[in-house]
């Protein structure tokens, strides 16, 4: 079976990569395709906390079983660095010799099962881990996630170029914390501004995904891990869910 593989990036931290690659990975669930999910933020594994699982990850003949869970008329498979740890609150101290021994595990081990998606959650930069990544799957699109700010923009030009130079597919750009939605009125200030990101999207000849806005309720279901019992009470889920539309294939 045919699947196919998205990574998630951005030069910048704190921009909403892991949120990004949690909401895509409902949505695509949620319309009946099988999802996996790759951590590759081996220092910052939040995915997990982010989706709702909890467990160990046990081991086959086939290799490891990432955990797993019913998504709508889908399902998403995750594998993470927090599955493995014994201690969530211990900091990951690793090198990037160890680093990238982890990444190809994780590519190279896990039994997924028959995926319509694999989404890759990458740290900031573009260091060990991202060049891992591309050695073992050099057919995987990029989706670049950006917050408006001039600043944040200047950094995912970074990634831009480092795609450039190693012949990966950019799919395109998200804005994110594009406005924010009052949980009293549903009303939308601008916070950081707007357009940072569709502006760096025409200045790289990119396709420009969509803007996404600040939620509370949204940052309440990634905090408590609910983000699938409740997948529809959020307005930046529904802007997700029309980028979701443009980056399936047909």
């Amino acid at each position: 079976k045919q699947w196919y593989q998205r990574r998630v990036r951005a030069g910048k931290g704190g921009v909403g990569k892991s949120t990004t690659v949690a909401v895509l990975a409902g949505t695509l669930a949620s319309s009946g395709l099988s999802v996996g999910v790759l951590d590759a933020d081996l220092c910052g594994p939040s995915l997990s906390r982010m989706i709702g699982l909890k467990g160990s990850i046990h081991s086959c003949e086939q290799g490891w079983l990432p955990l797993s869970a019913s998504v709508g008329k889908g399902r998403i498979s995750a594998v993470s660095l927090s599955f493995l740890v014994e201690n969530q609150d211990e900091a990951v101290i690793w090198r990037g010799p160890k680093k990238t021994a982890m990444i190809k595990q994780f590519l190279s081990d896990v039994c997924w099962g028959a995926l319509d998606y694999l989404l890759i959650d990458t740290p900031p930069g573009t260091s060990d881990e991202h060049m891992t990544i591309m050695e073992a799957i050099p057919n995987c699109s990029v989706v670049l996630v950006t917050s408006p700010q001039a600043v944040a923009a200047a950094d995912v030009l970074r990634q831009v170029t480092f795609c450039k130079k190693t012949n990966a597919n950019v799919l395109g750009i998200i804005e994110t914390m594009s406005g924010f939605v009052c949980p009293n009125c549903s009303d939308c200030g601008l916070l950081f501004g707007k357009g940072g990101g569709k502006r760096l999207a025409e200045y790289c000849n990119i396709e420009f995904l969509g803007y996404v806005p600040i939620d509370p309720n949204l940052s309440r279901l990634l905090d408590r891990g609910e983000l699938f019992k409740n997948f529809q009470s959020s307005a930046s889920i529904q802007s997700y869910t029309e980028i979701t539309k443009k980056l399936i294939k047909p």
